[in-house]
Formats: C-alpha cells, structure tokens, sequence
C-alpha cells in the first residue's frame, strides 16, 4: 500500500486511474469519522472507468495511525484564530485536529501528488473538511460534494450530549471489542436505514476500535465547538466553486433539514437547480447504502460541469 508524508504523519493512501488516458480531474474521497478509505470501494468500482480516483486515510485514522510522531501547531481557541484558512495556513495557529488543519494535510497530499485539479468528495466530518478544503486551495479545486454532511446550527444542549457521549465511546473502546460475538451484526445496523452487510459490519467495529484515541477525541471536539459551527457557513458562502450536497432520506445523525440550511449559504442554492439531492430509502452512510444512486449522481454533476 502506498505511505506518504505528511508534516511527519505517514499517510496511506491509493491513486486508482483508468485504463485509458484521462483529462479528467481526480475524484478525492475523504471519509467520516471512525471511518476509513475502505468505504468508498462501492464507488470507486464504478468511478474509476473514466475519473482518476483518490482515497486515503485521514491522520489517526484507518491506516494513517502514527500521529505520535508529528510536530502538533499549538492549539489555539477558535475565537482568536484568524477569519481565514489561507491565513490560518500561513501562521500555522489552528489546533492540530480542527477542520482547517485536517485540509492542510490535504492540501499538502495534492502538491506532493502534482494534483492540479480535483473534485472533492466527503462523507460527514469528510464534507467538512472538502468545503474548508476547497477554500483553501482555491481554484485547484474545481467542485464539491458532500455526503451525508451539513450543519451551522449550534444547539447548545444537543452538541453537548454529543460530545460528552463521544468522549464516552472514545474512552472505553476494549481492544477486544472485534471478538464480541454478534458484535458484526450490531455495528451492521448502526446509523442505517437498512442493515449492511457482515463484511461491512466487520469494517465498522475494526475501524472503530483502531482509531487513534488523540485524534478521534481532537476532531470530535474541535469540529463541535461552537464557533467552528458558526464558521462553516461562512466557508460555504465564499466558495466559487459549484458544491452539491447529498443527504439520507432517513439520516438521523445529519437530517436533511440540517445538509438545506448549510446548502444554503451557497451562491447556487435554488438557483440552475437545487444542490441538494435526497437519496431515499438511505441513512447515514449513503456510499454503502445506496452506491448506485450515490454514483448516479455524482456522475451527473460532473457531467454537467466538465
């Protein structure tokens, strides 16, 4: 498997290109929290025929495990952090595990692979980071699509259940936890309209419990804070490039009423079309669930702007 560099953090990663020569921008999938590379598969199956496709495992994540090893930039409050990623960039001021931080590693990925243009395709967290992504690299990035992700509304009570529970679950992963019997068929049924696969159970209980502890409880915390919320319209509504949205119809962790008001804020909302797209009979891990209509309508977008 392919290791790279990334400010001292080995990152794994696969570069998967068409048979034939290809004019077409490279399709970067970045995964969701106590994710990995390995769910864009089903996509990247049908994709790769004609797009040049990216996945790799975000820092502490999947198989990008060795965060011990890099140097962290200080951690500063988001509220006396600079209004702009590129500058953030420069100063080198945002906390080592904040949605900005996590697109600089991206940024860097791109340069050393000689990228020159990309689309962006991010799964919750992973959306996030493609939008504050794509504000940072600017025209490099020629569009965006987001998965099962929204926000920038900040409900105090309810984000910090949230928080307080994923402290919890970080916290208290056994080791053991892959060798619980049925424990396959529970994380099968988990944030999904409809139960996966064993495999992709599996997938989901080795993913969760190997996780870096650090990293998992630093980008839980600091994509939550309330200013970071706040922000993340803000991005969306500078962004020149075209960005899609593309919820489950039955997602009880991103509701749909959540992915429209951060849409929103795009020049593009209700204009040439909606950018937001209801997958139906789907929850929150749309590429698994409905790979078909996912890639269906990918397909379409990228048609209509190359």
């Amino acid at each position: 498997m392919p290791i790279i560099d990334i400010l001292g953090v080995p990152h794994n990663y696969e570069l998967i290109t068409p048979t034939a020569a290809s004019s077409d921008p490279v399709l970067v999938f970045i995964h969701g929290w106590l994710l990995s590379r390995r769910y864009w598969q089903p996509l990247i199956e049908s994709l790769s025929a004609k797009y040049p496709c990216l996945i790799y495992d975000l820092r502490g994540f999947g198989d990008s495990q060795s965060v011990a090893t890099q140097e962290k930039p200080p951690i500063i409050p988001l509220s006396q952090q600079s209004h702009s990623p590129v500058e953030n960039d420069k100063n080198n001021t945002y906390s080592s595990y904040s949605l900005a931080a996590y697109a600089k590693d991206l940024k860097i990925l791109l340069q050393k692979l000689e990228i020159e243009k990309a689309w962006l395709i991010g799964h919750s967290l992973g959306g996030s980071i493609a939008l504050w992504a794509a504000d940072l690299c600017g025209e490099q990035i020629q569009g965006v699509i987001c998965l099962n992700s929204g926000g920038g509304i900040y409900i105090k009570e309810e984000f910090e259940r949230f928080r307080n529970l994923g402290q919890q679950i970080i916290k208290q992963r056994p080791r053991w936890l892959p060798l619980v019997p049925m424990i396959d068929w529970v994380f099968a049924r988990m944030m999904v309209c409809r139960p996966l696969t064993s495999d992709w159970g599996r997938q989901r209980v080795l993913d969760f419990v190997k996780a870096d502890q650090t990293a998992a409880l630093g980008s839980l915390l600091e994509s939550t804070t309330e200013a970071e919320v706040h922000f993340l319209p803000q991005v969306v509504s500078r962004l020149q490039q075209p960005v899609y949205f593309l919820a489950g119809s039955q997602d009880k962790i991103m509701e749909s009423k959540y992915i429209r008001h951060l849409a929103s804020f795009h020049p593009s909302f209700n204009c040439h079309g909606n950018n937001v797209i209801e997958i139906p009979n789907c929850g929150h891990l749309s590429m698994v669930e409905q790979p078909k209509i996912v890639v269906d309508q990918i397909t379409e977008i990228l048609g209509r702007h190359n």
